[in-house]
């Protein structure tokens, strides 16, 4: 198949996504205004969407919303900066060395095992209510996957190419950018886009333990108000950041790997 081919497949499929995401959406929202309005639940139960989005308007007019969010972005985006960071620094060690994954491993699988919402109050109390231990948590949420995926990615590069590598007398940093990074990579970016949604949960998770801004705290002030349709704003502005992040990833990605659709 050539690459116009190719090409017109692609983007055949890609013109089919947003209808579909369309349609499901519109019948989402039909189904939820179908059971608020059946059921007969007030507005602090189950809002209806006309109700929500009337709130979500309130919301922007007033600039709470935008304040709240650009307050958890920021704790989204320097979190996952450093867990990524950290965690890719740390993989590429522990995937060239068996005995420093030896002495690690058991520490790493216990952070791993311990939910993040036992840990963020501690954290919390450290550290204090402030955007440094929210971001602190989402590091911590992003660390464990993006290691795993780094590790595996660095061990999946064939001893063949690492030979040749040798044979040409590259050096230690050769290697990495020119073998190691480029082979490794897509592996590396399905591990970021695991972060990236996990880093909203990081941060909502510390907004609730403890804060004065971000849609976390936004959610604790529509619960104790009984605003619930402020409740489903922030939820949704959530998904809304996540999907984002996720699909920014996804860009990079296809743009960093059209080597491999040329070659398929």
């Amino acid at each position: 198949m050539n690459r116009s081919k190719v090409e017109f497949t692609t983007s055949q499929k890609s013109a089919r996504l947003p209808w579909t995401a369309l349609v499901s959406l519109l019948v989402g929202l039909a189904g939820w205004e179908l059971v608020s309005r059946l059921s007969s639940l007030p507005a602090f139960i189950l809002p209806s969407p006309g109700q929500v989005w009337d709130r979500f308007l309130l919301a922007v007019q007033d600039g709470s919303l935008l304040l709240h969010t650009l307050v958890t972005l920021e704790e989204i985006s320097l979190g996952l900066l450093v867990g990524t960071l950290c965690a890719t620094a740390l993989g590429y060690l522990l995937a060239k060395s068996r005995l420093f994954e030896r002495l690690l491993a058991p520490y790493l699988v216990a952070m791993q095992a311990i939910p993040i919402v036992a840990v963020a109050p501690l954290l919390i109390i450290w550290f204090g209510p402030g955007m440094f231990s929210k971001i602190l948590i989402c590091a911590l949420i992003v660390f464990f996957p993006v290691l795993v995926n780094t590790v595996v990615g660095v061990r999946a590069v064939p001893r063949s190419l690492h030979a040749l590598m040798g044979s040409l007398r590259a050096t230690r940093w050769q290697t990495l950018r020119l073998l190691e990074l480029p082979a490794s990579l897509p592996i590396l970016l399905g591990g970021l886009r695991i972060g990236a949604t996990l880093s909203v949960i990081g941060a909502v998770v510390g907004e609730l333990v403890g804060a004065d801004r971000g849609l976390g705290f936004l959610v604790n002030v529509g619960r104790g108000q009984y605003d619930t349709a402020l409740v489903f704003v922030a939820i949704f502005t959530l998904v809304a950041l996540a999907l984002a992040l996720y699909s920014l990833v996804a860009f990079f990605e296809h743009r960093l790997l059209a080597w491999q659709e040329w070659r398929e």
